[in-house]
């Protein structure tokens, strides 16, 4: 993890100032990002760290799955040229200052989702300037253009962007891409029987969830000891 440098104490209405705050930032269209926020924030509340989470939500609800395999494709164009999905109001909450601030989201067609781009859009800069900002990405295996490409918008917001955490999904290829799609097009890949065999589960285990609670209870000791 990139080195750590710590500003003076950040201050958050209704909460202990004398702990680390840490504003977590993220959208879930299937449930797999929420999971990794879960995680998180239980490593970090587990040692006395200030979690506030803010969900970025669409304007126009976005169901999982979609309806059909010929959306799923239409929704993957849209999104590998990075359509933006507007979002709603903040909370007051997202505004104040914070030690850290997570952006967490998926990958859509190598690229941040549409609701988080809208959000850099809208309210980037308003939050993220000389923030420590580290991303938290769920993907199915290709990341990294997805990673380049929001480092850059982070650094326009004046943003400092940290080393990403990237999490796939658990499953070798081919099967995962098959698997993955079939899922988002409200296909169940398990009623196919090649498929039932390779194809295991959708998501995320277990033990990533582990890992990046055990990985978000040592950052939290960081952020304690930057204050020391």
């Amino acid at each position: 993890m990139d080195c750590i440098r710590f500003g003076e104490t950040s201050i958050v209405e209704e909460s202990n100032s004398d702990r680390p705050k840490v504003l977590i930032i993220f959208f879930s269209f299937s449930r797999q990002t929420r999971k990794l926020v879960q995680a998180v924030a239980e490593g970090m509340e587990s040692q006395g760290v200030d979690v506030v989470r803010q969900r970025l939500v669409p304007v126009e609800t976005l169901n999982f799955p979609f309806k059909s395999i010929s959306t799923t494709f239409l929704m993957m164009l849209l999104t590998l040229l990075r359509k933006r999905i507007p979002i709603r109001p903040l909370d007051k909450k997202s505004f104040h200052r914070y030690d850290m601030i997570i952006l967490a989201g998926p990958t859509w067609s190598y690229n941040p989702s549409g609701p988080v781009l809208s959000f850099l859009d809208d309210y980037g800069e308003r939050i993220l300037k000389n923030q420590l900002v580290l991303p938290i990405i769920s993907c199915r295996s290709y990341w990294r253009t997805h990673w380049y490409y929001l480092k850059g918008r982070i650094r326009k917001c004046h943003g400092i962007p940290l080393t990403p955490w990237a999490f796939t999904h658990n499953v070798p290829e081919p099967w995962k891409t098959v698997g993955v799609f079939l899922t988002i097009a409200g296909k169940n890949p398990k009623r196919i029987p090649i498929l039932k065999k390779f194809y295991t589960r959708y998501g995320h285990s277990n033990r990533q969830l582990a890992l990046l609670k055990d990985k978000a209870t040592a950052l939290a000791r960081e952020l304690w000891a930057g204050r020391r």
